[in-house]
């Protein structure tokens, strides 16, 4: 029998040496929702003091420390697990996001509108005010491939604005995925799919989620009308070797979903080819990583 939770609210974001982003995020919280909540800190290992100070300086705010950068997916899942049946709601989030007055209100209005909404997410925006295409179809093999291999050269490619949809009104509508950077998860549908694959170190996790949820019958509910900032990377760009690695993560993180819809010996050809096309266009990300 599914586990019955109640109808709390708490925020779990990881953290990887913050800095500055984890107060920012943790202040324009406390205008982003008039419910109490809670907020666990799930620590990959910082070396900042960031998610210490906070935890020691603010109410509501604990700090899970998990000792290694064990990924965003397993890290989330660890600090959901801890959480008590009384939270039913849960939001995973970057640290670098900052919410809009009300925005996680609206998220859980909608939620609460929509029993089969599994996950929902807002609109978000690059801190430049650019919309960033954050609820979006499955990646399919010709989507998938298309985008893999031609997004970073030809960014208004068909496969690209297709798998995007780039050019869909922004509107409250049902996706296939909801960017993990910032969401709000029914945790009975979370716990119906057993969480985050903590196969997946950083990338992917969110859009092998979205298609689990889907499978299980669960709705991923985009809701612009909640909207919040992400400023973007600052535990990925800090050096070259750093963002180096992240896109090498991207690229593995890609071929493990799409080369897992195509098993067996039947598709090692198909899979190859995946493999040597992602490997192209990840060499050719990193020559362009500034230095």
């Amino acid at each position: 029998m599914p586990q019955s939770y109640g109808d709390r609210l708490a925020v779990v974001t990881v953290t990887y040496s913050p800095g500055d982003a984890l107060a920012e995020f943790l202040d324009s919280l406390e205008k982003a929702t008039t419910r109490p909540y809670t907020v666990v800190l799930a620590d990959n290992g910082s070396l900042d003091g960031a998610p210490e100070r906070a935890s020691a300086e603010r109410d509501g705010v604990e700090l899970l420390r998990i000792g290694e950068n064990i990924g965003y997916g397993a890290a989330a899942n660890r600090g959901i697990a801890g959480l008590g049946d009384e939270v039913g709601w849960v939001v995973v989030a970057n640290p670098d996001v900052v919410w809009q007055p009300g925005s996680l209100d609206e998220l859980v209005a909608a939620g609460e509108r929509t029993p089969r909404a599994g996950a929902l997410g807002p609109l978000i925006r690059d801190s430049d005010g650019t919309v960033y295409p954050s609820a979006r179809l499955l990646p399919s093999l010709g989507r998938g491939a298309g985008h893999a291999l031609f997004g970073a050269v030809w960014p208004r490619n068909p496969w690209t604005r297709a798998y995007r949809q780039s050019e869909t009104a922004v509107a409250e509508r049902d996706a296939g995925w909801l960017s993990g950077s910032c969401l709000l998860l029914r945790r009975t549908a979370f716990d119906s799919v057993d969480g985050f694959d903590s196969r997946y170190f950083m990338y992917f996790e969110d859009v092998d989620l979205g298609e689990r949820l889907g499978k299980a019958g669960w709705r991923n509910r985009y809701v612009p009308s909640a909207e919040v900032v992400h400023t973007g990377g600052h535990a990925t760009t800090a050096n070259a070797r750093v963002s180096a690695r992240m896109l090498a993560e991207h690229h593995g993180s890609a071929y493990r979903y799409l080369a897992g819809h195509y098993p067996g010996p039947l598709y090692a050809p198909l899979r190859l080819a995946l493999r040597a096309g992602l490997a192209v266009r990840s060499a050719l990300s990193t020559a362009r990583t500034p230095r």
